[in-house]
């Protein structure tokens, strides 16, 4: 394709070869060495005001296991939207939980209504809810800060967005539940394959980081039921580099985004029926969502954009329910889900994409309708 989807840039060797020699002069490789350290101090105190603690993991689908087991409740049931990655019902599947999907509202996360009209249904069946910030929006987080209160345990997917801001502040400062973010290459916030979970409760972040290393306590015990997660120093050198740009980063991609947003408007996009996702706050995009105008599939769409040598996905389409692996678990319905599943299409984001390009996609676009 002339303009591929994504064009994942991570630091160059340059920017964190100070770091290898470290490594090569301590001989410390894994283990929760001094650069791990040393990240998850600063993305606290860079990303979240010094408030609560981070845990690396080499990825955050363990990320999000280690989180489910560190808070869950005796129950069945993981409530989550079915507008979510695979990786979401998978982590709760491989916890000894089941799915239960429930509907999404107008800004593409967590209906509330229906959310609490699962909550009352099931009961103290559910073990955890699992809301997902939708494309890296800064979720509304007070609902579940109120579930938390009440003893229902939340995990937040938070998978892109490392790097959102909501009235000055990072998303998630604070929050009482743990929030799981994504270090993939594909993110804003990319490192190659890790992950990232915070809280504003240390004994979370404590747990998790046991459960990380084998359920192991102080005397190299095994009290929990865990695995190995631990994200190596490599992976902390080029988390540590990454830190240093991406302030800058997100501000591009947030400028990139409203190039896209002006050339829906004066291309007519808007008028004809296209919707880009309501945000919440500053987001770190890591593409771009839209909805097709009604009666116009993403199928349509995205051979019309390939007809014109530009890539483009489906995030996420086949919704969960969707998927054999999910396709018996109980859920409400989700009508939102299953039409927005048929008309998203995820546009062509990357770092030097260019304002060129971003108008010969939003061109390609109006030919569609």
């Amino acid at each position: 394709m002339d303009i591929p989807f994504l064009r994942p840039r991570l630091v160059a060797l340059s920017d964190y070869a100070h770091l290898i020699e470290q490594i090569d002069a301590s001989r410390l490789y894994s283990n929760f060495g001094p650069l791990n350290t040393r990240f998850e101090r600063r993305v606290v105190a860079e990303h979240f005001d010094g408030v609560g603690a981070a845990a690396t993991v080499c990825n955050a689908t363990l990320g999000l296991m280690l989180a489910i087991q560190a808070v869950k409740r005796p129950g069945r049931y993981a409530v989550m939207p079915s507008f979510t990655f695979a990786a979401t019902p998978l982590a709760a599947q491989w916890c000894g939980l089941e799915p239960y999907f429930v509907d999404i509202g107008a800004d593409w996360c967590v209906d509330p209504l229906q959310l609490g009209e699962a909550l009352a249904h099931l009961g103290d069946a559910v073990a955890v809810v699992l809301p997902y910030a939708t494309f890296g929006t800064s979720l509304d987080l007070a609902p579940y800060t109120a579930l938390i209160k009440r003893g229902v345990p939340v995990v937040v997917d938070a998978a892109p967005a490392l790097g959102t801001r909501y009235a000055e502040h990072g998303f998630g400062v604070g929050f009482k539940g743990p929030i799981v973010y994504s270090l993939h290459a594909t993110k804003t916030f990319g490192i190659g394959e890790g992950g990232l979970v915070y809280s504003g409760n240390d004994e979370i972040v404590r747990k998790v980081k046991t459960l990380s290393n084998f359920g192991f306590d102080a005397g190299r015990a095994s009290t929990l039921t865990g695995l190995n997660a631990k994200l190596s120093e490599y992976g902390a050198a080029v988390a540590l580099a990454t830190l240093d740009g991406h302030a800058d980063r997100v501000a591009l991609r947030r400028d990139l985004y409203g190039e896209y947003a002006g050339n829906f408007d004066q291309l007519g996009l808007f008028a004809a029926g296209w919707q880009l996702q309501a945000l919440r706050g500053e987001v770190a995009h890591q593409f771009v969502p839209a909805a097709t105008p009604s009666g116009v599939t993403n199928t349509k769409a995205i051979a019309g954009l390939a007809s014109k040598s530009i890539e483009a996905r489906t995030y996420f389409s086949p919704a969960c329910h969707t998927q054999p692996q999910f396709a018996a678990a109980p859920r409400a319905s989700l009508s939102v889900t299953d039409d927005l599943a048929h008309r998203i299409v995820s546009l062509p984001l990357w770092d030097d994409i260019g304002a060129q390009r971003i108008r010969r996609v939003c061109e390609a676009l109006a030919t569609v309708c």
